[in-house]
């Protein structure tokens, strides 16, 4: 199993969810009141599949997909992308997932399944006033032909994939298990997004349901340890990537 982190970089985050890029010089002196995360999906090479953990927050660069020059830095192509698997449908988590040309959505992994829960496609979708979620792309992603809907509670994709619908962040958010060679990598996404987590033990107002998501992050803490897991955080601008 390979795993490379993709960072797209370290932002600053309002209550209403404007993302603006700061270098990380800038995190110290950034305003206090300002969320402060970095935004890192995850390319998992495996021997029958190239998988994206989360599609990222679609930042683009001279015209192009920061996400996409990511992977081909790291020596693949977007069209090598098997699976995309999404935790949750916010949108520093999906709208790397493509962009909308006219009335058309170009899906910028055009030859991946995209893995989603379709309960939390529909909570997503109802939330009309929410910051959280870009109904735009939403609505477009509901309708790829490359979706593939999740309905049950926890299961398995392919050969090295486990999932489990955890609630916590969202409604429906859900976690991944890859194991493979004797390694297990775990991606807790929102309901584990930084190391500092399991530090402060809390039930974080963010969340839809703040005190399961610390429950889960104690149970997962200690599994990590017993069975020396390498846990993934997407929202650590120090380090994305931890071996228990």
């Amino acid at each position: 199993m390979k795993i490379i982190p993709l960072n797209e970089g370290i932002f600053t985050v309002t209550k209403d969810k404007i993302f603006t890029k700061i270098t990380r010089e800038e995190v110290e002196v950034a305003n206090p009141e300002l969320l402060k995360m970095s935004v890192c999906p995850f390319l998992i090479v495996l021997p029958d599949d190239v998988i994206l953990l989360d599609a990222g927050l679609g930042c683009v660069n001279a015209g192009k997909h920061v996400i996409i020059q990511l992977i081909e830095e790291a020596g693949y192509r977007a069209q090598d992308v098997t699976k995309v698997l999404l935790s949750h449908l916010h949108k520093d988590h999906i709208d790397g997932l493509g962009y909308i040309d006219g009335d058309e959505f170009v899906c910028n992994f055009p030859n991946a399944n995209i893995y989603l829960q379709q309960n939390e496609l529909t909570y997503a979708l109802g939330e009309i006033g929410s910051h959280s979620f870009n109904q735009d792309v939403l609505e477009k992603v509901a309708e790829l032909p490359n979706l593939v809907f999740m309905t049950d509670n926890q299961g398995a994709i392919g050969n090295f994939i486990h999932y489990e619908v955890t609630g916590g962040h969202t409604p429906f958010h859900q976690v991944f298990w890859i194991k493979e060679g004797g390694v297990t990598t775990f991606y807790g996404a929102d309901n584990l997004p930084q190391k500092s987590y399991l530090k402060f033990h809390i039930a974080y107002k963010s969340d839809f349901d703040g005190v399961t998501a610390k429950e889960q992050r104690q149970k997962w803490e200690q599994q990590a340890k017993d069975e020396h897991w390498t846990v993934l955080f997407y929202h650590d601008f120090s380090k994305n990537s931890v071996e228990f």
